[in-house]
């Protein structure tokens, strides 16, 4: 992987005067480009189940098919995503479930700590719960007004704007309750833990102690 580029900052001006700042190493971007490891799915409603299950509190799975999730209140927040690979993407409008129905609805026992995110093809991504349960975290099906593409996430994708984008996968499809961290995909294969773009926590070997599980 490397080492990180030398620490950078930037700042743009967007027309209504407002000042975004870039996190340390990255770029603004304009557009949206595609990255993902693997094939696009491909999107059978009649299939899909979205799931939490895990340290629940009532210690069962809970489960909704596509109609039903995609019914729970609706929400837009406008927010940032910075990938690691060192693009940010500023102010964009995303628009779904917001993490904190989810929560609500499958509340987790009170001793869980950390979530992971479950998409296709087994893929994962493990958050503290205080991340996921961020006000702005959200379980997106639009962007700026329109329905997510395939290669962006469709049917849902989350977004938890204050993390690097891995951490929030696309092609979703339940959540796990865990009363211990346990490493996601891309952080067994060598990401930080964490994944705070203020602290460019891009790479394992930044950890530090209590930051994540040994490899």
């Amino acid at each position: 992987m490397g080492q990180p580029a030398e620490r950078e900052s930037g700042e743009r001006t967007a027309e209504d005067g407002a000042r975004f700042e870039l996190p340390p190493g990255q770029r603004l971007q304009k557009g949206w480009p595609v990255t993902h490891y693997g094939p696009v799915p491909r999107f059978r409603p009649e299939r899909w189940e979205f799931r939490v299950f895990g340290a629940t509190a009532d210690g069962d799975k809970h489960c909704w098919n596509h109609e039903e999730f995609t019914a729970l209140p609706y929400r837009s927040v406008v927010a940032d995503l910075h990938c690691v690979t060192k693009f940010s993407m500023l102010g964009a409008e995303w628009g779904g479930i917001p993490v904190r129905t989810l929560l609500e609805l499958a509340p987790p026992a009170p001793e869980v700590t950390h979530v992971m995110v479950w998409a296709e093809y087994g893929f994962s991504s493990n958050l503290r719960l205080a991340d996921f349960s961020s006000e702005q975290s959200l379980f997106a099906t639009h962007k700026d007004g329109e329905l997510l593409t395939a290669e962006h996430g469709f049917p849902l994708r989350l977004v938890v704007p204050h993390l690097y984008a891995w951490k929030g996968p696309k092609w979703v499809r339940g959540v796990e309750y865990m009363t211990t961290d346990r490493r996601g995909f891309w952080e067994e294969r060598g990401y930080h833990n964490v994944g705070d773009p203020w602290k460019e926590q891009r790479y394992s070997y930044q950890e530090e102690p209590g930051e994540g599980p040994e490899l």
